[in-house]
């Protein structure tokens, strides 16, 4: 019997969004990870906000730690385990910055020496404080921190991918010291696989941390290009998935699915379910898949301003605790005996150079070029340039079948579902 793939969701509060650390409420808190629970998840991934638990560079509130502790504390005595990702940092289109890194503070996030000394004590302690807990997975750095290092944030922390890789390697190294033995992480949204500028690279993705992470959302260019119900947009995630496998290291080094979900009005509430089905099916058929996390439990409550207008309808569950379709349908995979797939003996070549990436997002060749091997059928995944002809790790990956793009079939020639843009010519 194959490992069974964990399926899990990221963790938004019914009452107060994320600002319930604010307020924090146990019961209310018990009863969101009650409805969790009926799901039969296994997981939850949880964001304290990094300027409410520490709001001066020397102070991490320890009531804040306790509540933290508390909520899992509280996931454990419901058959869930947690993911903490620490440096938030950015959530649904809103940056949480100390003000000790902030206008008069102004500070690089990722090279000023006591800004980063401030961080790794923060997501030490954090990590320490839950070293004990048994069902602690382990520390995520942060989320989507990349966001912050470059365009289009309008006014990013400028650094180079050497400045990235160090910032990283202590920061893992921090969560490491305070938990040892766990699983630390830490995530980039897409523009680590897909912009040519982008300081923190695919590399950094694959190849630092316990297992790489990817976040799929189909609202970067691929669902307004394709279509909802396009092979892109439907395969999507899976995509990410293999296209992280090229610069990996170990051949069989897990991916988590750690964020994806259903973008209205890009993909409508009434095909919301539809849109999971076809995601899940299809990221369940990558090997070497360590679990799929659904952004996100609950719905953002309408009383809350200023969020973009998907945000609020994202969840699983209604702001009273109601499981949506969208629920049932994870709910059903997540009860499902796991089934191993098979071996991708296709492999598409990428290019290697971090300035090169465009090819590989919406639009690119190598993008392109993936799904037209899925239309037709095939079950590809990826491979560097620099390794396309190193036998010894196409051997160790199970690759028997190696092709560039410029040698794929320019129109698909199978399947029901087109990957052309819809305004393009057929």
């Amino acid at each position: 019997m194959p490992a069974a793939v964990r399926f899990g969701v990221n963790y938004t509060p019914s009452e107060g969004w994320f600002h319930h650390w604010l307020d924090f409420d146990l019961d209310s808190v018990r009863a969101d990870l009650d409805a969790i629970a009926a799901l039969g998840l296994d997981h939850i991934r949880v964001f304290p906000l990094w300027p409410y638990f520490q709001p001066n560079r020397t102070l991490i509130r320890p009531r804040a730690v306790d509540q933290l502790v508390a909520l899992a504390d509280a996931a454990a005595e419901r058959g869930l385990d947690v993911n903490v990702d620490g440096l938030q940092g950015h959530l649904s289109s809103f940056d949480f910055l100390p003000a000790w890194t902030r206008t008069w503070h102004r500070r690089n996030l990722f090279t000023d020496p006591d800004v980063t000394d401030g961080q790794a004590a923060y997501l030490r302690t954090l990590a320490a404080a839950l070293a004990d807990r048994p069902a602690f997975l382990g520390m995520t750095v942060g989320n989507e921190v990349n966001q912050f290092a470059a365009g289009p944030h309008p006014d990013p922390d400028r650094i180079t991918p050497g400045e990235a890789e160090r910032w990283l390697t202590r920061m893992l190294a921090a969560c490491a010291e305070g938990a040892p033995g766990r699983l630390h992480l830490h995530a980039s949204y897409d523009a680590a696989w897909y912009q040519d500028d982008q300081p923190f690279t695919p590399g950094h993705s694959a190849r630092l941390g316990d297992l790489t992470a990817v976040h799929s959302w189909v609202f970067n260019g691929t669902a307004q290009r394709y279509g909802r119900t396009s092979v892109p947009t439907e395969h999507h995630a899976a995509y990410l998935v293999e296209l992280s496998k090229a610069w990996a290291d170990e051949p069989h080094r897990p991916v988590w699915l750690q964020e994806v979900g259903a973008p209205a009005p890009l993909v409508p509430a009434e095909h919301a379910a539809a849109f999971a089905e076809e995601t899940l099916a299809h990221v369940l058929d990558c090997p070497d898949l360590w679990g799929v996390t659904w952004w996100c439990s609950h719905d953002v409550p309408r009383t809350l301003a200023d969020f973009p207008a998907l945000e609020y309808s994202l969840g699983l569950l209604t702001n009273d605790r109601r499981p949506k379709d969208i629920a049932r349908v994870l709910a059903g995979a997540a009860r499902r005996t796991p089934r191993a797939p098979a071996v991708r003996g296709t492999a598409l070549v990428v290019p290697a150079a971090p300035g090169r990436r465009s090819r590989c997002a919406p639009g690119g060749d190598v993008f392109d070029a993936f799904f037209r091997l899925v239309a037709d059928g095939a079950r590809p995944t990826t491979v560097l340039d620099t390794r396309a002809d190193d036998k010894d790790h196409l051997a160790a990956r199970g690759i028997t079948d190696v092709v560039t793009p410029d040698q794929v079939l320019p129109i698909p020639q199978g399947g029901t579902r087109s990957c052309t843009p819809p305004d393009a010519p057929s």
